[in-house]
């Protein structure tokens, strides 16, 4: 019987990590959509770690979150940044994951006393998780997380080859994502690595169909002829992917190539719809020529490290802003700030006094605490919008405490646990995962609905974007899902709410609402548990130009054409001093 099933594309690396298979597997399925497919795409990791939730920022980058609370390698936000469709953490494979499904079947008997081996019971493990992200669904791109010739890799590479063999060599493809260096001394691309990543990869039985050659500079024809060569596939399946500052332009660089057309011709597929890049081509051009700039100092705790300064670590965040600045016609210039280099200065003015805007994104921890709190103050006193995320709340909240409310020495527990005054606080649910279930996947985690109060910044800036009728939507969904009810807590029929995602233990400390509103805070937003805890969601100072801050994470809900309102009304105020909403 002939496969009529989904297509995969199996994206690997060559010799060389972070060249850039997942940006080049979100580029791949966005132009894929343009040719009328539905396509979804499945991160591979080869790690023993169940997820990426403790993982050190400035060793991987940004955890990913997904709405169903997945915590995941920043390479799904790419995927939904460029699909623009929200992912779910099944869509996210560790090695991890599958030993230890395998290993918990094996104790409940469920293998009826077979010998459990690697082949097949984890391979088999693997590709039911990856065909059944698959779904519903007319393409699925899987990317392998890791290089050639890693240990880690071997059976994911050994699964994707035995479902190839079950659906038909027609109806899976393995795209190569390989670096062409090009040493100073000599100044001539080398194809090397590219040849010696082939090699390894024919270990395993696999050819590539396709090789994207990652590199400084486009590739020459000398160099394309070169690898077919060696790799024995034709040159026009060798296409050049070279370096470029504006991300949204890669799908553009390759449709150069007509690699949609050569990738639906290789899986048999025929075009539902003829490409139309036209807005698209609008917010690449936008971004490159803005009519207008804006710097925005971000200042943080994680991306300084030695000599180099690692900006995966807010990689949401920085396109977040990108995102706002294409569609307002703005270019945004983004500044990395050490808090650590405000808390040693009396004057904060002397860094933060050049910048139109300030913003502060989540992080954990004491390090660079008391210059972000210097940070803060000095955007609300001197009326320069800020934008605070997570722990940019928790700071906003700590701040207007000790200076605007006479509350000395007020701090989140998180940073000081002898705090006179703990305005951020840990609460009771959360202290009891802690205790039973230890730090993994236990944090507020994942999509939760926000009840707006009416006539706030908050409510008209999500109301003029169209998020209120969008998320409304959303709300529905969740109300017919029992395993996902929850995350409405007690949302009542005639509430006005929005969705954000989540990723904190902390919070705004209840028996302080008052006194901070009292003094001039306006909570925009309200989660309410259904243990009927009352969680603040937003904040907002209605005097200042824009001074706003979330308890939840924007920047996972922000696409290229449909911008995160929050960070659009951020960037319009540093711009022109005006207010979306």
């Amino acid at each position: 019987m002939k496969y009529k099933g989904p297509k995969y594309i199996i994206v690997v690396g060559g010799v060389m990590s972070g060249v850039g298979k997942g940006m080049a597997t979100a580029a791949t399925a966005k132009i894929l959509t343009e040719y009328g497919f539905s396509v979804t795409a499945v991160k591979i990791d080869p790690y023993i770690s169940f997820d990426a939730g403790l993982f050190r920022p400035t060793e991987h980058g940004e955890v990913w979150v997904t709405d169903d609370g997945g915590e995941i390698d920043q390479d799904l936000g790419n995927y939904e940044r460029f699909l623009n469709k929200n992912i779910s953490r099944t869509h996210n494979i560790t090695t991890g994951q599958i030993y230890k499904t395998v290993i918990d079947r094996e104790r409940r008997g469920e293998y009826l006393g077979a010998t459990v081996e690697l082949i097949p019971h984890i391979t088999d493990e693997i590709k039911n998780r990856v065909t059944t992200a698959a779904e519903n669904y007319d393409i699925c791109m899987v990317e392998i997380g890791g290089t050639m010739g890693e240990y880690q890799n071997i059976p994911f590479l050994f699964a994707m080859k035995s479902l190839q063999i079950d659906i038909g060599m027609d109806s899976m493809m393995y795209v190569l994502i390989t670096y062409l260096p090009v040493p100073s001394h000599i100044e001539e691309m080398k194809t090397k690595p590219t040849q010696q990543a082939i090699k390894l990869l024919s270990e395993n039985a696999i050819f590539p169909d396709l090789i994207l050659c990652r590199a400084g500079k486009p590739l020459d024809i000398i160099r394309k002829k070169k690898i077919q060569t060696y790799a024995n596939i034709s040159s026009d399946y060798v296409i050049s992917a070279p370096d470029t500052n504006n991300l949204y332009s890669i799908p553009l660089n390759f449709e150069k190539e007509y690699i949609g057309r050569k990738i639906v011709d290789k899986l048999n597929l025929k075009p539902r719809k003829k490409p139309d890049w036209t807005q698209w081509k609008t917010y690449v051009k936008r971004i490159d020529k803005p009519k207008q700039h804006v710097d925005i100092a971000i200042v943080n705790k994680y991306v300084v490290t030695g000599s180099f300064k690692l900006a995966d670590c807010f990689i949401s965040v920085s396109q977040s802003l990108v995102h706002a600045g294409a569609e307002l016609d703005v270019g945004v210039n983004i500044h990395w700030v050490d808090a650590k280099s405000i808390e040693l200065t009396d004057d904060p003015g002397e860094i933060l006094s050049k910048y139109d805007g300030i913003l502060i994104p989540g992080g954990f921890g004491e390090q660079g605490f008391e210059g972000m709190i210097k940070a803060v103050r000095y955007a609300r006193e001197n009326n320069i919008p800020y934008l605070g995320l997570c722990f940019g709340m928790h700071l906003a909240i700590c701040e207007f405490a000790r200076n605007v409310c006479g509350l000395e020495k007020a701090s989140s527990s998180e940073i000081n646990p002898n705090t006179p005054h703990p305005v951020i606080t840990i609460i009771e649910s959360q202290k009891n995962r802690l205790a039973t279930e230890g730090y993994g996947g236990t944090m507020r985690l994942g999509a939760y609905a926000a009840v707006l109060k009416k006539d706030t910044q908050i409510y008209n800036m999500y109301d003029v974007t169209g998020r209120i009728e969008s998320d409304s939507r959303i709300i529905e969904t969740l109300r017919s899902d029992p395993a996902q009810k929850f995350r409405l807590g007690k949302l009542k029929k005639n509430d006005v709410a929005v969705i954000e995602r989540h990723r904190h233990r902390y919070e705004v400390n209840p028996d302080y609402i008052e006194i901070l509103s009292n003094n001039g805070i306006v909570f925009g937003g309200h989660h309410i548990k259904n243990d009927g805890t009352k969680l603040m969601e937003f904040i907002e100072m209605p005097d200042k130009k824009c001074f706003i801050a979330t308890q939840g994470h924007p920047e996972f809900t922000s696409r290229l054409g449909n911008p995160n309102p929050m960070f659009l009304t951020f960037v319009k105020a540093s711009a022109d001093g005006e207010n979306i909403a």
